[in-house]
């Protein structure tokens, strides 16, 4: 009995030990990760509420029609330039044609018009020549009308031979003034025609304006990739009706880069510096550093750009810890930002010996 009692008391001696150990060694890895993060945290600024940054622009229909074709698959790349898609432009192509057709017959107004002013003129011009002509036929008959005057004056002639040259005088003054207005009518019909050019040029640029405005809406049914970049999900099919407007697909920008946007405390930009030097950590690669810089600080917090901004004037007032988004450029090679999506959560830190 004296055996087992001692066995027992050395096994609890040896597990008490064992405990103490286990304990102790718990104890000083505790307290070393608190001096590392006491360290760090004197040396740091660090927030896990980061995410990486893309532009992610929609693609949008600027006509109304039928997608006849769609050249791209979900999550794929594409180059600026490329066709995403085309829109039947058959309603398009007739009201440009009648567009053009107008403009067709706008223009051959013009040559009638110009035609017409060539008439009128010659017209004037004969006018003008017969004004001359009757000119020297009244000028004649003045003359002999003044011959005749004297004579009848002087009983060396009859009074009807004197009514007879009055009344040859009258009808060449009634010529003449008649060819006169005639001429006049033509200088004039020539002026209207000119002032009909006028009004028919502007329904030419008018037309032209109409017919350039056919042609947009043509080049419209065919949605080309505005940058680099990479397609979102697909959700339109072929013979989709699709309204001006609307939007098609998103595209991700690669062109521009990427970039990460970190929403520390208000408390923890104190030392922040746009330039400063940033290391990123990415939730889905663990294990992989990344290179930043600070490019900018937002000019408010998170809060105030919200939809809904908070009004701290209104009831009861409970004071929160704000955040300050931060714009930091990543520095790295695109061969090593390649695998990056936008989304992705990120943990920053910023060392406090450069602010």
């Amino acid at each position: 009995m004296t055996t087992g009692k001692n066995n027992y008391a050395r096994t609890d001696k040896l597990i008490t030990a064992i405990t103490g150990w286990i304990a102790g060694i718990i104890l000083v890895m505790l307290a070393v990760w608190g001096i590392i993060t006491l360290f760090e945290l004197q040396r740091y600024e660090e927030t896990n509420d980061a995410q990486v940054e893309e532009y992610i622009n929609p693609v949008t229909t600027r006509v109304t029609g039928y997608i006849s074709r769609i050249n791209y698959e979900e999550n794929q790349d594409v180059k600026k330039g490329d066709t995403l898609l085309v829109i039947d432009d058959s309603e398009y192509m007739l009201q440009q044609q009648e567009a053009s057709a107008a403009l067709m017959n706008a223009k051959a107004q013009i040559q009638v018009l110009e035609s017409n002013v060539s008439t009128s003129g010659k017209t004037a011009e004969v006018a003008q020549a017969q004004i001359a002509a009757a000119k020297a036929k009244l000028w004649k008959q003045e003359q002999e009308y003044d011959r005749y005057k004297k004579l009848y004056d002087a009983e060396s002639a009859t009074k009807q031979q004197l009514e007879n040259v009055e009344t040859a005088l009258n009808v060449a003054k009634a010529d003449y003034q008649s060819i006169t207005n005639n001429y006049d009518a033509a200088v004039s019909k020539v002026n209207d025609i000119r002032s009909q050019k006028a009004v028919l040029m502007a329904e030419i640029h008018r037309r032209e304006a109409l017919l350039g405005r056919n042609e947009l809406d043509v080049a419209y049914t065919v949605i080309k990739a505005p940058y680099d970049g990479k397609m979102g999900r697909r959700t339109i099919q072929e013979g989709q009706l699709v309204q001006a407007g609307q939007t098609l697909a998103f595209i991700v920008n690669q062109a521009t880069g990427k970039w990460i946007i970190a929403n520390f405390k208000e408390t923890q930009v104190s030392h922040m510096q746009i330039g400063q030097s940033a290391d990123i950590e990415i939730d889905a690669l663990p294990g992989k550093t990344f290179n930043g810089t600070i490019e900018s600080l937002s000019p408010a917090t998170g809060a105030r750009f919200s939809l809904l901004p908070p009004d701290n004037s209104s009831g009861n007032f409970v004071k929160i810890v704000q955040r300050i988004p931060v714009r930091i450029k990543l520095t790295s090679t695109s061969s090593e930002t390649a695998l990056l999506r936008a989304g992705m959560n990120a943990t920053v830190s910023i060392s406090k010996k450069n602010g």
